[in-house]
This record gives structure tokens, C-alpha cells and sequence, in this order.
């Protein structure tokens, strides 16, 4: 028989202790947490018209330094076109530069302009800024938890 809990807006939802052999309620309650939380912390962005996907190469291009048109496409699982499509887009926007690799003159190199580095240091600032909000209204042992959490959900993504 499936056990149902309450939640805060009265919609009854399957908890993990449930089912402790079967996962699927455990994924699901986690999945739907996840992009809740990310879908709100994207509210928080420097360019409000910034689609997630341009923010993406920028972010990339932030961690991972300057990459070939290729190598993004790869990296953001997009087909070239559509890369290019996006790269033209940031371009014209004045966030990232192509320049020709100094190492062979055929490929071109994408790189974040001062402008590209503000857009990603204002926006990650802004979501610290709201993450840090949310965990001051929670308890020491839910902050506690939250981090252990983290550090698991670091792992689940690298796989």
C-alpha cells in the first residue's frame, strides 16, 4: 500500500522511508526539489533577458576558460549550429570574443570579454546572495543536513 504525507500545500506526496527497496519515490521527491530550487535560483540573473542557455556558455566559459566552438557545443550537449547560434548571440551582446588559436590559425577561440565576466560574477552574487537568504531562515541541523546533501549531490552529478 503506498503511505502518503501531507506537505505544507496539502498535496499528499510519497516519502522515501516508504518503500526502503524501491527508489522511485526517493527520485522523484528529489528530482522535483532540484528543479524547483534551480528554477528559482535562475530568477536570479544580472540580464533579466538572458536566456539559461547563453548564461550557460558564459558560466562554462567562466570555469573552463576559453574553448572552440566544438568544444562547447560538447560541453553544453548542443549540436554546432545551434552553438553558433548562441555564440553570434553573445557575441553581438559584447560577452564573449572570437580570435584565432595561437597554436593553429584554423580554429577559433571563444573567450569572455570584461563585460561576459561581470554578467557572471553579478549573477552568481545574486543567487548566492538569495541561497544565503533561504538558509538564514532555517536551522542549524537543516543547514547541516543541506550540506551533507550537497556534498552527496556533488557526487550523483559526477557520475
Amino acid at each position: 500500500m503506498l503511505s502518503k504525507r501531507m506537505s505544507t500545500d496539502t498535496k499528499p506526496t510519497t516519502t522515501a522511508t516508504d518503500f526502503p527497496d524501491d527508489h522511485s519515490a526517493a527520485a522523484s521527491q528529489l528530482r522535483i526539489a532540484t528543479f524547483r530550487l534551480a528554477r528559482r535560483m535562475r530568477t536570479q540573473r544580472a540580464v533579466d533577458s538572458m536566456s539559461d542557455g547563453h548564461f550557460a556558455v558564459l558560466a562554462a566559459l567562466w570555469v573552463h576558460g576559453p574553448h572552440t566552438l566544438g568544444e562547447l557545443a560538447d560541453r553544453e550537449r548542443v549540436s554546432a549550429p545551434s552553438m553558433n547560434r548562441t555564440v553570434n548571440g553573445l557575441q553581438e551582446a559584447g560577452y564573449i570574443t572570437r580570435s584565432a588559436d595561437q597554436s593553429d590559425g584554423r580554429k577559433v577561440v571563444i573567450s569572455l570579454t570584461d563585460e561576459g565576466r561581470g554578467v557572471v560574477d553579478e549573477t552568481a552574487r545574486r543567487r548566492d546572495a538569495w541561497v544565503e537568504s533561504a538558509l538564514a531562515e532555517l536551522t542549524v541541523e537543516e543547514r547541516e543536513t543541506l550540506a551533507r546533501a550537497a556534498a552527496i549531490m556533488e557526487r550523483m552529478a559526477a557520475r
